[in-house]
């Protein structure tokens, strides 16, 4: 994330509905005046400054709208805390481009991108609260919006997820039957990052909503939880070299929505690139990571020392126990556990168990 947008997104969480700078924002909408406002007094918002006076007074909502009456800008602090300015002119490089045509945004959209400081309008006739940071311009949804935005999103990460989970299962049972094909694997990671999307884009509208969106975070914690992990997990156990995990995570992220779409994309980011789409249906074996962390209180530690010692998991259900103690920190005992365990999963995915 760069500079600029992550500074963005501080500006949108300080600004959420139930914050005090919020609170002022609304209360200068409802009484049909204009205002501008500076978040941060530094040193380059400070040498752009003219007139006004100075303060050092705690930042309320009526205070912020009573000074934002006067025609001049009002600076705050950077922790959001302190008004600091009122009444000020400011003076950015004119010669800086600016696609506003009011006075005030003009300003604003200058100051920004000559400072990197975020600057925020309020327009009289339009009652729209805008926030720009460098060459970034966001204009605030009113909550009500934003939640009924959230809450779609959140019945279509609903769905997902419980494809997701019939994806797993499914690939569960293939991998035990020593049956997974790239298409499944695929798909399964497919989901996985438009579930990770989805999460990411709630996320956001979260920010914006402040205390109004406390259902929506509980919601989403509940559907996400472990997904990260999850994903993980699935890219270890098929990902070509285990050096590229990183790489291959980034990659599937960085993937536009064309290329997310298409299958082949997605092999080839774990390292089994396709030719012909009946490539798709070639078999691939796991190498077990998956399956050993569905092992009870079994440390990640053994897991990777186990899976770097056995690289299939075909070879992992063969293991007896006196081959799984030859693992460091492995006795009699957990060796008895991982081993009861591998074969309950076997079991458990046999068609008389599954019913296919």
């Amino acid at each position: 994330m760069s500079l600029d947008a992550e500074m963005m997104r501080s500006a949108l969480i300080a600004l959420a509905p139930g914050t005090e700078l919020r609170d002022g924002l609304e209360r200068i909408q409802r009484g049909h005046t204009g205002a501008l406002i500076v978040l941060g007094n530094t040193e380059a918002i400070q040498s752009l400054c003219s007139g006004g006076f100075s303060l050092d007074v705690e930042l309320t909502g009526a205070r912020l709208r009573e000074l934002a009456k006067m025609d001049g800008a009002v600076v705050i602090s950077a922790d959001h805390k302190h008004i600091t300015h009122a009444n000020v002119q400011l003076l950015p490089d004119s010669s800086i481009h600016t696609s506003e045509s009011g006075m005030r945004h003009r300003t604003a959209e200058r100051t920004a991108r000559q400072t990197g400081q975020p600057v925020i309008t309020v327009s009289a006739s339009m009652r729209v609260i805008t926030v720009f940071v460098g060459d970034l311009r966001k204009t605030l949804i009113e909550p009500e919006a934003l939640l009924s935005r959230a809450n779609l999103a959140l019945d279509t990460l609903e769905r997902y997820t419980q494809r997701l989970d019939e994806d797993l299962s499914t690939l569960t049972i293939l991998e035990q039957r020593d049956s997974v094909t790239l298409r499944e694997v695929a798909t399964t990671l497919q989901r996985m990052e438009m579930i990770r999307r989805i999460h990411s884009e709630i996320s956001g509208y979260l920010e914006e909503l402040g205390s109004e969106g406390r259902l929506i975070a509980l919601q989403l914690d509940d559907l996400a939880r472990g997904a990260a992990s999850e994903r993980a997990l699935v890219i270890r156990d098929y990902i070509r070299s285990a050096d590229h995990l990183e790489q291959a995570e980034k990659a599937l992220s960085d993937l536009d929505g064309e290329s997310l779409v298409n299958l082949g994309s997605i092999s080839a980011i774990v390292g089994h690139p396709i030719v012909d789409s009946s490539d798709l249906d070639r078999t691939i074996a796991p190498r077990g990571i998956r399956v050993l962390s569905m092992v009870p209180r079994l440390p990640w530690s053994i897991i990777e020392a186990i899976s770097n010692q056995w690289s299939t998991l075909a070879q992992l259900r063969d293991l007896s126990i006196e081959d799984l103690q030859r693992i460091e920190g492995v006795g009699p005992y957990r060796a008895s556990i991982i081993r009861d365990s591998l074969q309950r999963q076997h079991l458990a995915a046999s068609p008389e168990s599954v019913g296919w």
